[in-house]
């Protein structure tokens, strides 16, 4: 379901200008309505500046009084906030995960050599340079790093990461892990074996021999 753009916003404005229910706003707002009665108490975090989901176009007036008029009534968005597509040029990352990126671009280094310098600059939004300090390992604070999976900090996917990881051995021509074939002799001769056993167990059946007498003779030969 569609929500606000700014849902604890909304939710504030709402309910300082409506009388909809806790329950309806919560609905709306897609929060929980234990989140709604904060903003109402004036128990939440931060005082909230509220947003008029009417002039941003995404409820009507005619919506809201419905709400208003039916408590058991689920108000309807007039359209959905658009979505933000990345565009070209560097990845956003939140002030909160910068400080991780070191630790993500060390352990893709670490795992996905082969991963250009470029390929490692759009995954995480950083610069050639840094990639390359820590390539070399020239920061002060090397000793400090510790790689980490950039998709558990969050700072990219793991689809995007697979796809650079692929697109990396392809570039590299790098060829699939040569498969051990010094047991091949052993199991073809081995198979050889167990044929020539059985053949000449049924051999021996067909002879009047027991099954006994037949197996010592396929195991030791005529004697």
């Amino acid at each position: 379901m569609s929500q606000p753009l700014m849902p604890h916003a909304t939710a504030s404005w709402l309910v300082d200008n409506t009388s909809l229910s806790f329950d309806q706003i919560a609905d709306f707002c897609g929060l929980h309505i234990l989140e709604v009665q904060a903003i109402a108490d004036d128990t939440a975090g931060t005082k909230l500046t509220g947003r008029d989901p009417v002039r941003a176009h995404e409820v009507t007036q005619e919506e809201i009084d419905k709400g208003q008029a039916d408590p058991a009534y689920r108000l309807k968005m007039t359209k959905g906030p658009e979505q933000v597509r990345r565009t070209k040029g560097p990845r956003y990352t939140p002030v909160s995960k910068r400080q991780d990126k070191p630790d993500g671009i060390a352990w893709i280094i670490r795992n996905h050599p082969e991963i250009s310098d470029g390929a490692i600059s759009n995954l995480i939004g950083t610069t050639r340079t840094t990639i390359a300090a820590i390539r070399d390992r020239s920061p002060g604070n090397i000793a400090n790093l510790t790689p980490k999976d950039p998709v558990t900090l969050g700072l990219t996917t793991q689809r995007e990461l697979d796809a650079a990881v692929s697109k990396a051995a392809k570039t590299s021509g790098a060829e699939p892990a040569p498969q051990d074939t010094r047991l091949e002799g052993a199991r073809e001769a081995l198979i050889a074996s167990l044929r020539a056993e059985r053949e000449a167990a049924a051999r021996g059946v067909e002879e009047g021999e027991t099954g006994a007498q037949a197996e010592a003779r396929a195991l030791f030969g005529d004697r």
